[in-house]
């Protein structure tokens, strides 16, 4: 079992995203489970205050160390585990990254809010993430992402393996198009080869699709893309 430690100051928000869908189902599954940890609780005053003005003066309000260092004391998690900060100060997080995740036993994400943390929260992440150059009003959105796209990775989590080596960046490529019934809708069919019953061609169509899309949207990725000799000679017929 795959286990999160979110710390957040709005674990409603974490724990309705985590009980629905494919998510909700691998933690009944007990294949992944997810633990909220509000720093809130671990508040020594009766205000059970997070933040406070930064010094030297500035707009908005700095998340304090202390209850953010005892939520993450508090949790029970293997020694060497990874703890990520959601942060757009951060790496850029990859599909990789999800893939290498997927592997560990316990995972702790720490979410921010407010103007952002005090500079010691920083020393108790492993590794500091950003899911996007822009800036969110916390880190529970962030922290959903890596969540979602890490679990998803956990054998027995999605419904069909078989699904993850057709999507988007897991060979280095964007998926292609998909299709389903009828077969014609406003004038736009489905091609003739998704219904030929050829595996063979059905598997080369869709191949040479995700290597038009990712030449056309995503461009870059084909530097680093895994492409066979079929998929180069392919590539320079399309240009």
């Amino acid at each position: 079992m795959l286990k999160f430690h979110v710390i957040t100051l709005f674990p409603e928000l974490i724990q309705t995203y985590c009980t629905t869908s494919i998510i909700g189902r691998g933690a009944e599954a007990n294949k992944i489970a997810i633990t909220t940890y509000n720093p809130r609780d671990f508040c020594a005053d009766k205000y059970r205050k997070v933040d406070d003005t930064p010094y030297g003066g500035g707009a908005g309000m700095v998340l304090k160390p202390e209850p953010f260092f005892a939520a993450f004391e508090s949790i029970e998690r293997a020694a060497d585990s990874p703890v990520l900060l959601m942060t757009p100060q951060g790496l850029p997080f990859k599909q990789s990254l999800a893939d290498s995740l997927a592997n560990v036993s316990d995972i702790t994400i720490v979410c921010g809010h407010y103007e952002g943390f005090d500079e010691r929260i920083r020393t108790l992440a492993t590794q500091e993430i950003c899911i996007g150059d822009f800036v969110m009003t916390g880190g529970e959105l962030p922290a959903l992402a890596v969540i979602d796209a890490v679990a998803r990775q956990v054998p027995g989590v999605l419904g069909k393996s078989i699904s993850l080596h057709q999507e988007s960046f897991i060979d280095g490529l964007l998926e292609g198009p998909q299709y389903t019934k009828p077969p014609e809708f406003r004038g736009q069919t489905v091609p003739d080869v998704l219904r030929s019953g050829n595996h063979q061609e059905i598997a080369r169509w869709r191949r040479q699709q995700a290597l038009i899309r990712t030449r056309q949207r995503r461009p870059e990725l084909l530097e680093n893309a895994d492409l066979s000799k079929e998929d180069m000679e392919f590539l320079r017929t399309f240009a």
